[in-house]
């Protein structure tokens, strides 16, 4: 099982559209949880990855983008990451 955490804010414009495209990818796959963080209320695992900006998508514990990215970019990573745990 691999963990994507997405990382937001209530007040972060970009944020809705990392969501939909972690959710519109993962929806396709098994295997993948995916751990939704608002740092306003749970900084410290914010701190703990070293992020100082939201949206952050983290995949496997490693913070792989700030901002929110394309379908096809967060795609491509998280087959890396599963490919890479085979």
């Amino acid at each position: 099982m691999i963990k994507v955490e997405v990382f937001s804010s209530p007040s972060c414009p970009h944020c809705p559209a990392a969501k939909r495209v972690v959710e519109q990818v993962v929806k396709e796959m098994d295997g993948i949880e995916v751990v939704h963080i608002n740092v306003m209320e749970h900084p410290e695992k914010a701190i703990e990855l070293g992020i100082m900006a939201v949206p952050a998508i983290a995949i496997g514990g490693d913070v792989v983008f700030v901002g929110a990215p394309s379908v096809e970019d967060f795609k491509e990573k998280l087959l890396e990451k599963i490919n890479s745990e085979e």
